[in-house]
């Protein structure tokens, strides 16, 4: 079964393009190394909550839209070594972001149901 790593993140709404844009060359990293899918979601509709929401988990600002995105893998195996990977590799540590990445929340997920 394949394995998931899913992120959530505020960009600038005027980055979007910018962050398409590297979100492709992200991809094309991933994929180099062992990635079978990226994929990158745009905020459209997505509701302001009472306690909880997108907009909170990533302290987004007015001029900022929330991006859901997620990376799959053949396996978790595959996910840890491209994340280490990815730690000591010059060509990532030097990526310049089009968001704050303080603010982003990621994590691997176990698919346990896909219909």
């Amino acid at each position: 079964m394949p394995y998931v790593e899913g992120f959530i993140a505020a960009v600038p709404t005027a980055n979007k393009d910018v962050y398409i844009r590297h979100s492709r060359e992200a991809a094309d990293y991933f994929k180099k190394h062992g990635a079978t899918r990226h994929v990158e979601c745009w905020g459209d509709d997505v509701p302001a909550g009472v306690v909880t929401d997108f907009y909170k988990s990533v302290q987004a600002n007015d001029d900022e839209t929330v991006v859901f995105s997620w990376i799959e893998y053949p396996d978790k195996a595959t996910r840890d070594a491209v994340n280490q990977k990815m730690g000591s590799d010059p060509q990532m540590m030097n990526m310049d972001m089009p968001f704050d990445g303080k603010r982003m929340v990621w994590g691997g997920f176990e698919i346990v149901m896909d219909e």
